[in-house]
């Protein structure tokens, strides 16, 4: 199969059909947040968080969360709507988007989480919640026991450097005795195929994506990341997902004089960059099918 040709964000507004949903995926610092908003300042449409970090209303600036001033540029939903202490999956994501996949208003999904646009277009395992103790104990594991203990089916799938996933898999494993690929086969379903949808997914090159993720990082602490951090600081939990969003230990290490300012900002750059290529891995992997476009 000959793979969708690469198109301008110029050209792209001219081909896309203005009352069909539309599914933006890329790794971060791609501008994804930017393309979804002036689609919707065109044609309409809400715009829909498909971002794992972006839920939590403990970060703006270290999450690159769109400002209040885009949010009133254009309906937005699901950022920034919970707490850092409220458990939060794929799963809630998927009944979370379900009334806006469903509802009047033409939905514009954009995000960096691409298990949620599996879980979108793919359909996702039904499997039963895990206990708040089992959970509790995964939280205090290292993620190399994570990973050992996990069946080889799931192991030689998941990504290895992704604790949350990892322990996803581990507490389902101990919660049901069934190995999360054995969920996933059985998965159902899918809420939005993707042809109901117009898929668009970020091409960028390295180079490009390493040099824009440095002065963003930047410009976040310029524009307060610090002291989100630090008004964090009291209550940080390593164990959260939510204060484990990227740059977020880094401050919190700073914060702590464990590390200069300089020594945080390097380290936090190094961690984006990382989780940038494991997105664009993932991308490359599961999107064949979506468009790609350029981010210029």
């Amino acid at each position: 199969m000959t793979p969708p040709q690469q198109l301008t964000q110029d050209r792209l507004l001219e081909v896309l059909v203005p009352d069909k949903p539309v599914l933006i995926a890329g790794p971060t610092a791609s501008g994804k947040s930017e393309l979804a908003l002036r689609i919707a300042e065109a044609q309409g449409g809400v715009i829909v968080n498909a971002d794992a970090s972006q839920v939590y209303d403990c970060w703006q600036v270290v999450t690159a969360r769109p400002s209040q001033a885009d949010q009133t540029r254009a309906p937005h939903a699901l950022y920034g709507h919970l707490r850092a202490t409220d458990a939060y999956s794929a799963g809630h994501w998927l009944r979370e988007v379900t009334p806006f996949v469903q509802g009047p208003q033409r939905p514009i999904i954009v995000g960096g989480t691409g298990l949620y646009f599996q879980a979108l277009t793919r359909g996702l395992a039904d499997i039963p919640a895990t206990p708040p103790a089992l959970r509790a104990e995964a939280d205090a594991l290292p993620l190399e026991v994570l990973l050992a203990d996990l069946d080889a089916r799931t192991h030689s799938g998941i990504d290895t450097a992704n604790r949350a996933r990892v322990q996803r898999a581990w507490e389902v494993l101990r919660a049901t005795g069934r190995g999360l690929a054995d969920w996933q086969a059985e998965t159902g379903a899918a809420l939005m195929p993707l042809g109901a949808a117009q898929g668009i997914v970020f091409e960028v090159s390295k180079d490009w994506l390493n040099n824009r993720i440095a002065q963003r990082f930047d410009l976040m602490l310029a524009g307060g990341a610090l002291e989100e951090a630090r008004a964090v600081l009291s209550q940080y939990n390593p164990a959260l997902p939510a204060h484990r969003a990227i740059g977020a230990p880094e401050l919190i290490a700073h914060l702590r004089g464990d590390i200069s300012l300089e020594q945080a900002r390097a380290a936090a750059v190094v961690a984006t960059r990382q989780f940038a290529k494991r997105q664009r891995t993932w991308f490359r992997s599961k999107m064949r099918d979506w468009l790609p476009i350029s981010p210029e």
